[in-house]
């Protein structure tokens, strides 16, 4: 996924590599001979789902492919962002380069030839089922393949065959089984959530960070951290928490200031369990992160053709339910994850569960508000994200005249875990700003190493409260660093 984002976030270049062209061309030949010998074959001379059982003959063939591609798109909503459409690409080329999609090479190079030069389909969000995969997304991708639909090319919303005239690309045409093997697929929904799971995996490693942050400043305690704890139970997420909390931590004056003499026995579970919650949310992202990762590398095509044995199999590895479970299980977990923070932020302003700041973190409580309304705000986003943490794999909708009768739901499942995560990066930033807040009132003490340095990062986008401000772009400012993993210290 790390190299997805290098080509769907940094603009990495792309390359078809020539194994990769000769594995095509040898799944190619087959589809050929089908064609020549005028052999029944799904999807290359018969109709689609429901209607696979009618023969198309030879001389419309090409077509059959150009029709479907028309047909399926008719996907809605706004578009995807040009980072999604780049992975997007780049998998479906991908998909196509592993040899058994019968089609011709100068199809994935299309593709390629369009994503570095930096012409992106305009492809709805909307319309997906996810099986048999995205294909309201690929044929919107497919459209500006074959000089069709719409595309933004230097930062312009432009007819597909503009785009290809200005780019000097050539309009492709399709022949037997080219249309077909452009749709079937899961490559809009791994795009979307493959991005979203990086996101996520640099949240959690922030929300360490944050944690410690609030537990310096209610002046908590790091023995719940100690190794010994964690070897007991040592699910592997939340003995990398445990360390990263205990690094975090080190060397703090505000810890010694107060070791020895509080009377508090052990911190409340916001702050003594984050090794537990944190790390089961990291072993859920990981687990996510290896099915993403099978998948991307997957011939999720249909029929797939097997040069060596010349054969066409009609298979189901476009159904999109690996992804579609796994991003409802990222989703849920980050949700938790969101709900943790919430705790904390709560502890953190509450002066009823915290007896060392002042209320609301403001030295002027009643004349002033201080983070009253952004605490009231991370509220409303956690319940925004409890809403969208429904699984959608769970449901099923038949389509296709009955044809396609059990379907996974995987793109909805993306698309509410990409919002899930940039609602809970935004809950973070609210706390690392309180925490900041917070930390103010420990001064001249200093905190642990690594949440000193969190702080400094903290005041790099945001100014101290020092009396009552709108706090919206502070908090957009540390959400959007979050994102770009500044955060993972």
């Amino acid at each position: 996924m790390e190299q997805v984002e290098a080509v769907a976030v940094d603009g990495v270049k792309v390359v078809l590599s020539p194994d990769a062209v000769a594995k095509m061309q040898a799944s190619r030949d087959v589809i050929e001979k089908i064609v020549s010998r005028g052999q029944v074959v799904y999807g290359v001379s018969t109709g689609f789902g429901k209607l696979a059982n009618v023969s198309i003959p030879r001389n419309e063939l090409n077509k059959l492919q150009l029709n479907l591609v028309r047909s399926h798109a008719c996907g809605l909503g706004e578009p995807l962002p040009p980072a999604e459409v780049r992975a997007m690409m780049l998998l479906r080329a991908n998909v196509l380069a592993v040899g058994l999609s019968g089609a011709r090479p100068i199809v994935a190079q299309t593709i390629l030839d369009l994503l570095n030069a930096g012409v992106y389909p305009v492809i709805p969000s909307r319309g997906s089922v996810g099986a048999s995969g995205d294909l309201a997304p690929l044929a919107h991708l497919a459209l500006v393949v074959v000089g069709e639909g719409e595309a933004f090319y230097q930062g312009r919303r432009v007819d597909g065959t503009e785009a290809l005239r200005r780019a000097k690309i050539r309009t492709l045409t399709l022949e037997a089984k080219e249309g077909l093997a452009l749709l079937n697929g899961t490559q809009a929904m791994a795009a979307v959530g493959g991005l979203a799971l990086l996101r996520a995996r640099r949240l959690v490693e922030t929300a360490d960070v944050a944690g410690a942050m609030t537990l310096e400043a209610l002046l908590g305690t790091p023995t719940a951290f100690d190794d010994r704890i964690h070897q007991a139970r040592p699910h592997k997420g939340q003995i990398a928490s445990a360390t990263h909390l205990r690094k975090l931590l080190k060397d703090s004056e505000i810890r010694e200031s107060h070791k020895g003499n509080d009377p508090r026995v052990q911190d409340a579970y916001s702050l003594r369990c984050m090794p537990q919650v944190h790390g089961a949310v990291r072993d859920v992202l990981e687990h996510v992160k290896r099915i993403v990762e099978v998948e991307t590398g997957s011939a999720t095509d249909n029929p797939l053709v097997f040069p060596a044995e010349e054969e066409t199999l009609s298979g189901g590895n476009f159904h999109g339910a690996p992804l579609a479970m796994g991003f409802d299980y990222a989703a849920i977990a980050i949700a938790d994850l969101m709900s943790i923070s919430e705790r904390r932020i709560d502890r953190l302003v509450n002066p009823d569960a915290n007896e060392h700041l002042p209320p609301f973190l403001t030295s002027h409580p009643g004349a002033a508000s201080g983070f009253m309304i952004p605490h009231v705000v991370a509220a409303a986003l956690l319940n925004e994200a409890k809403v969208l943490a429904h699984p959608a794999s769970v449901d099923s909708v038949p389509t296709s005249g009955g044809q396609e009768d059990h379907v996974s739901m995987g793109m909805t499942a993306a698309l509410k875990f990409r919002d899930i995560v940039a609602l809970a990066e935004k809950v973070v930033a609210i706390e690392m700003l309180a925490a900041a807040e917070g930390l103010e009132y420990r001064s001249p003490l200093r905190p642990g190493k690594g949440v000193e340095r969190a702080w400094r990062l903290v005041r790099r986008h945001a100014d101290r409260l020092s009396e009552d401000r709108s706090l919206t772009k502070d908090i957009e400012a540390i959400a959007c660093a979050i994102a770009q993993g500044r955060f993972c210290l």
